[in-house]
């Protein structure tokens, strides 16, 4: 019958009633570090119900005095993510003593060597993190991030630019045919790093496009790479 179309599937009603363990758990993973909404989106919630379980889970007797280092780290964790009042919430710290302990954090900086572990928690969070934040995190300054940043082709996460500045990401050139052959002909056996600074562009934008064009590693060069990644966990950057 002309016309006739299968019916739309209604979205399904916000969870109601009481919480799981589990549910309390993935809030506490995941408050901080994401908004509400995206929480109450998968936790099939509110944002209304979400925050409310936020206050009572972080609704704690408020310590005070010197930090631990454990406490530092917990900070380094939100830093950039959240607000210092967030952070204040989920620390159970007065929000004064979170924003005199984020400019305390600036003033810890060095220019030592990188650890693995740090450049790979730099290569997780910088999609995420202003470059500000991060010379906080890894008390370094901001010239040595933008440094590691240039050095491994990172780039800022569309939709934390967005975020940012309320407007669409800045795009990158459009690729040229000349750039797509180079893709084509180097993906399969080249490192995305490699690539990347050969065409002047992020290891992101290389990773998005070969998926756009269907283009695979080739197998040997996985197993190489699983190699590689195994022996730089044993090395110091």
């Amino acid at each position: 019958m002309q016309g006739w179309r299968w019916p739309e599937e209604k979205p399904a009603k916000p969870r109601r009633g009481r919480w799981s363990a589990h549910e309390v758990q993935l809030l506490k993973d995941w408050y901080g570090l994401r908004d509400n909404a995206a929480i109450a989106r998968d936790l099939h919630r509110t944002p209304d119900a979400v925050q409310k379980m936020a206050d009572v889970v972080f609704r704690s007797a408020k310590r005070s005095g010197p930090w631990t280092a454990q406490e530092v780290q917990a900070l380094k964790r939100y830093l950039g993510a959240s607000t210092a009042e967030v952070i204040a919430q989920v620390l159970g710290r007065d929000v004064d003593e979170v924003r005199g302990q984020i400019t305390e954090l600036g003033r810890l900086q060095h220019n030592g060597r990188w650890t693995r572990d740090e450049v790979n928690e730099f290569r997780r969070l910088y999609g995420t993190r202003s470059d500000e934040d991060l010379g906080l995190i890894f008390g370094r300054p901001v010239e040595v991030v933008k440094r590691l940043a240039q050095r491994f082709c990172l780039a800022k996460d569309k939709a934390y630019v967005k975020k940012l500045a309320g407007r669409g990401a800045t795009r990158m050139p459009r690729w040229s045919e000349q750039e797509l052959d180079i893709l084509r002909r180097l993906y399969p056996n080249t490192p995305n790093l490699e690539i990347a600074r050969r065409l002047n562009r992020s290891v992101k934008s290389v990773v998005s496009k070969a998926h756009h064009l269907d283009l695979k590693k080739d197998v040997e060069r996985l197993r190489e790479m699983g190699r590689e990644n195994v022996a730089l966990r044993y090395k110091v950057e």
